[in-house]
């Protein structure tokens, strides 16, 4: 992978990206995703933030190689304190955990103001970005399965707005399942859901034969329930 030719990942994150806007890049790593975008000229100016220091450089070197200093600026530090407020008008957060996406968003919403467009890609637990955008005025306005070297990822695109609006048949299918992915309900939707339902089950297998806690009986109670709607939707696909 190099910026002419990025990972089928993250070229499906960049289909979302609007021509023209101001783009910042969060955990660039090495920047290839605005490295390309600003060479095939969907986007004149970018920000490559990378908190940790070696991917950084990486970054800072890519960037240099491909001649683009005056259309990158590659800075260090941690999630959205690399921007400004009113600098970009789109965010690009790729390869994390869902929870550690929404807690960048959360730590840096005052610099989400101006910002037209949010484009996610968990690698776990796209429901604790779709909660966070939900409760802050986000709505979602689509999302991407794909699969890739044998991995599955979620890409979710929001925009400010009504943010029950994608919500309307059931707030907790759509949460957990994306409401877009479960309308479309293609086939590495369903090998995801069933990899996940089996681990849950064989989880669900092990607590019961631990200790009966409280913290233990809750557990139980979230999985039988997230079991059931696997199957539910699985099923309804299947009939």
């Amino acid at each position: 992978m190099n910026s002419e030719k990025l990972s089928y990942r993250l070229e499906t994150v960049t289909k979302y990206i609007p021509h023209g806007y101001r783009l910042a890049d969060i955990g660039s790593d090495h920047a290839y995703l605005p490295c390309h975008v600003v060479q095939k000229g969907i986007v004149a100016w970018a920000v490559a933030g990378e908190v940790v220091e070696g991917p950084f450089q990486s970054a800072k070197r890519q960037v240099e190689e491909e001649g683009l200093i005056d259309q990158i600026s590659v800075r260090k530090g941690d999630g959205l304190d690399v921007i400004e407020v009113g600098e970009v008008d789109c965010i690009t957060i790729a390869g994390m955990g869902g929870a550690l996406i929404a807690s960048i968003l959360e730590k840096g919403k005052d610099k989400l103001v101006d910002v037209k467009r949010l484009i996610l890609q968990p690698n776990i637990s796209a429901i604790s970005i779709r909660v966070w955008l939900m409760e802050n005025g986000w709505v979602l306005i689509s999302e991407e399965i794909i699969e890739e070297d044998g991995k599955i990822y979620e890409v979710l695109v929001a925009e400010q707005g009504d943010e029950q609006s994608a919500y309307q048949k059931n707030l907790e299918k759509g949460l957990l399942f994306g409401p877009f992915l479960l309308d479309e309900c293609n086939e590495i939707f369903k090998k995801k859901w069933k990899a996940e339902s089996k681990n849950w089950k064989s989880i669900l297998a092990k607590l019961e034969h631990a200790s009966d806690t409280p913290e233990n009986r809750l557990k139980k109670e979230e999985l039988i329930r997230k079991i059931s709607l696997a199957e539910e939707v699985l099923e309804n696909e299947e009939g």
